[in-house]
């Protein structure tokens, strides 16, 4: 019986993961981002494109947008942390930032705001989704692949059932943060 959940929830992520990467015939957009049982309205917000300019850590990136540069904390997600003076770096952290580097730096972006979460954090970065390409969701990409956490800072948001469901089917499929013995 053990063997068949373990089976059971083994296709389910790899059913999540296929969906992310785009093997299905389903359209991804910045208000579908492919997670199973979900179908999102347009963002009564809108997404504007950006440039990713530097790649803080998995959950923090600067952009140029028009002539401004501006901070984003990406909504969803938190990655280990890598820069924070007050704390070691984390376990992952260094993974999870070279990731974001690898997806990001110096890439084309779609930023989307959620109304639920406020337009910026109590440092002044700007809370948004980002996704890569205009399609892709980098937070629920992040989260599935292990290098994220879903977080919730207060308030339920826009993306907040799919991004849990990431992580359940990352933690499933131990992957990155779930891997056996990544961070003991």
């Amino acid at each position: 019986m053990r063997r068949i959940k373990v089976l059971i929830s083994i296709l389910v992520t790899l059913l999540l993961i296929f969906s992310y990467l785009g093997i299905t015939n389903q359209p991804k957009t910045a208000s579908n981002p492919q997670v199973e049982g979900i179908q999102y309205l347009p963002s009564p917000f809108p997404s504007t494109w950006a440039t990713v300019t530097r790649v803080v850590d998995g959950d923090t990136i600067h952009v140029l947008l028009g002539n401004k540069k501006f901070i984003i904390r990406i909504i969803g997600l938190d990655t280990p942390e890598t820069v924070d003076p007050r704390k070691p770096v984390q376990c992952m952290g260094k993974a999870a930032s070279d990731r974001a580097k690898e997806l990001l730096f110096n890439k084309k972006v779609v930023l989307e705001a959620d109304p639920t979460q406020g337009e910026t954090d109590k440092y002044g970065r700007l809370l948004r989704y980002v996704f890569i390409n205009g399609t892709d969701d980098y937070g629920l990409g992040a989260i599935l692949e292990g290098y994220a956490h879903e977080y919730t800072y207060k308030d339920p948001y826009k993306y907040q059932l799919d991004y849990k469901r990431a992580q359940i089917a990352a933690k499933n499929a131990r992957v990155g943060l779930w891997a056996e013995g990544a961070c003991t």
